[in-house]
């Protein structure tokens, strides 16, 4: 059996062993095909699979994606921000319960994980990112917990902090974002926001009052290219 033969045979294995349904193995085999395992970012500690040059997809137009949407291939830059800070500020989430709201490439439960937290919850609805989820979590060697229920206006009881990177890209999702987030928020959970800046990251008046940016961080240039010019990503907390 040649080299070649024998790792595609162990891919295979591996697959069917972490991925119980057919279309989460086809999924994970469909991700792993399109993308690169990169740490060219802001964390190059966390290793994901992302799309980048390197990588065909890059190149194709739209109507030859396999995929719906790849937003979790790509390591957006409030997700980045996020996970720069907690792997430098273990505080905020070390011994503690964590919920990553979109969490697309799971890369902010992935940096909780490592700066301590008891317990991580990668949530998104779609289910090709929660496959990626996986396959990232795999990667780097860490156990979370993937969930792809819609837990908006949940009251999040089993946790203590709450991630939410990336998310305010259109008003009518940041409309809801911001009155489920205030309710948390007055029920004592600790939120962390991440985001370049936005439109739509413009909170009410007497939220505007509660958040605090903790830190801002210049983005990469590759990721400053593929986010329309964007150069700085922010950190908030909302208190």
């Amino acid at each position: 059996m040649n080299v070649r033969y024998r790792s595609i045979i162990d891919l295979m294995r591996t697959i069917s062993k972490n991925y119980c349904t057919h279309s989460e193995q086809y999924y994970a085999k469909q991700i792993k095909n399109a993308t690169v395992v990169c740490t060219n970012h802001l964390t190059p500690e966390i290793k994901l699979h992302l799309i980048t040059e390197q990588c065909q997809l890059w190149h194709s137009p739209a109507n030859e994606c396999q995929f719906n949407d790849p937003f979790w291939a790509f390591y957006w830059p409030g997700g980045q921000a996020i996970s720069r800070f907690i792997l430098d500020n273990s505080k905020y989430v070390n011994n503690k319960t964590i919920l990553d709201i979109g969490s697309g490439s799971a890369a902010c439960s992935l940096a909780s994980a490592i700066a301590g937290a008891s317990q991580v919850t990668a949530n998104d609805i779609d289910p090709v990112a929660c496959v990626a989820a996986k396959l990232n979590a795999q990667l780097n060697n860490i156990n979370i917990h993937v969930l792809s229920k819609n837990i908006l206006f949940n009251d999040c009881s089993q946790w203590e902090v709450v991630i939410v990177g990336d998310m305010f890209y259109s008003q009518d999702i940041a409309d809801v974002l911001w009155k489920w987030l205030d309710a948390l928020c007055n029920k004592g959970k600790t939120i962390l926001i991440g985001d370049p800046g936005r439109h739509c990251f413009k909170p009410e008046r007497h939220l505007q009052e509660r958040l605090k940016k903790l830190k801002e961080y210049k983005l990469t240039e590759n990721c400053c290219l593929e986010n329309r010019g964007f150069s700085t990503a922010s950190v908030w907390i909302l208190e």
